[in-house]
């Protein structure tokens, strides 16, 4: 299960990846292929964010040694 933060997170940094790269071929720019490198870069990152579970072992752990 996803918690509240790391889908925001994920799915922010996706949706930020996804306009670069549509946005960047539509107007084609000079230099255009970095900002689609940078946006397939964001999507990577949201996924690795969206998907990652160890994240949710590592609070659980923290949570339990504070009580």
């Amino acid at each position: 299960m996803n918690t509240l933060s790391r889908t925001i997170a994920g799915v922010v940094a996706l949706i930020f990846g996804v306009y670069m790269i549509i946005s960047m071929i539509i107007e084609k720019p000079e230099g255009w292929y970095w900002i689609v490198a940078y946006g397939v870069f964001f999507i990577v990152i949201g996924l690795f964010i969206f998907f990652n579970k160890k994240e949710d072992d590592i609070e659980e752990i923290k949570n339990n040694k504070d009580k």
